[in-house]
């Protein structure tokens, strides 16, 4: 039987033991609240991309949330995204459902598509509009005119991909040359400079379509595809933090707004472009959280 002192102390005990784990309780509860006003982005180095990105984390932040960007090669975004314990929420630039169909069949299952960040999404083989062929079945014939190179971008895109089907589709006598977005615009440029002929693996969304005269070249195979750039996410993002859900489900940008946005980065920055095109858009930004 114990005594009145002994009692006493359990009492003590048990009171300091209840105060530490409602401590403990409230602290994880206020750190859950917190987090769920903490929205991750995850994007590639593509120039469509980093505008979408760089908008959305302007306009959050402007409406409470705190955002963190990562930048990643678009098959480590998908696998990110899929893991249960994922430290990303949100990818603004899966191009649906071709282009990243391989991504899609391997991680799929496991993400959610919110929205449409761009409704007219294409890709293929692009040259300044001077060079006088039109179609991917010219090109071995003016092999010397390109020096037989196709100038892509990271070897982890669908567009590298699917250019690879068709120099096989087509037999073509070239090599695809791997950069990034940037050195592909980047040499792109400088062949327009000097009245060159150049081909590039190309799409649309892109900026450079705004600032030089291009065109497609012809793809009678139909090697490549029409898509969207749709907006994914994590499971359980949208219920975990429903306004920045409703925000992503409602964003979209017809070309000349994108191309506008792209213009703003070029000149500014991408952050302080973004900040000048959602000044410029509020209402209609805004608009996309109701």
């Amino acid at each position: 039987m114990l005594n009145v002192k002994k009692l006493g102390t359990l009492f003590v005990a048990a009171t300091l033991l209840f105060a530490i784990t409602s401590c403990s309780n409230s602290g994880s509860k206020k750190s859950s609240d917190e987090q769920k006003k903490e929205v991750s982005i995850l994007y590639p180095n593509w120039a469509e991309g980093i505008a979408f990105t760089h908008l959305a984390k302007v306009a959050l932040e402007a409406n409470g949330f705190e955002v963190e960007l990562t930048n990643l090669e678009p098959g480590l975004i998908y696998g990110e995204l899929s893991k249960d314990n994922s430290k990303g929420d949100v990818f603004m630039d899966a191009w649906l459902p071709n282009t990243h169909k391989d991504y899609w069949a391997d991680y799929g299952d496991k993400l959610v598509k919110l929205g449409e960040s761009f409704s007219g999404g294409t890709t293929g083989l692009v040259v300044p509009s001077y060079v006088t062929i039109n179609s991917i079945e010219e090109m071995n014939a003016n092999k010397d005119k390109f020096d037989g190179e196709i100038i892509g971008i990271g070897s982890g895109a669908g567009i590298h991909a699917n250019t690879e089907k068709a120099i096989e589709a087509y037999g073509l006598d070239f090599e695809q040359i791997t950069s990034s977005g940037p050195a592909m615009v980047a040499s792109l440029e400088k062949a327009i400079k000097n009245d060159e002929w150049i081909v590039v693996t190309g799409w649309k969304p892109h900026f450079k379509w705004a600032k030089n005269d291009l065109k497609y070249l012809d793809d009678p195979k139909g090697v490549y595809p029409k898509d969207v750039c749709a907006i994914i996410s994590r499971r359980g993002f949208a219920e975990d933090m429903p306004k920045a859900g409703t925000f992503f489900k409602n964003f979209n940008l017809e070309e000349a707004q994108l191309y506008d946005l792209m213009g703003k980065i070029s000149d500014a920055g991408e952050e302080a472009g973004a900040q000048q095109y959602y000044d410029a858009n509020k209402t209609m930004i805004d608009g996309w959280f109701n």
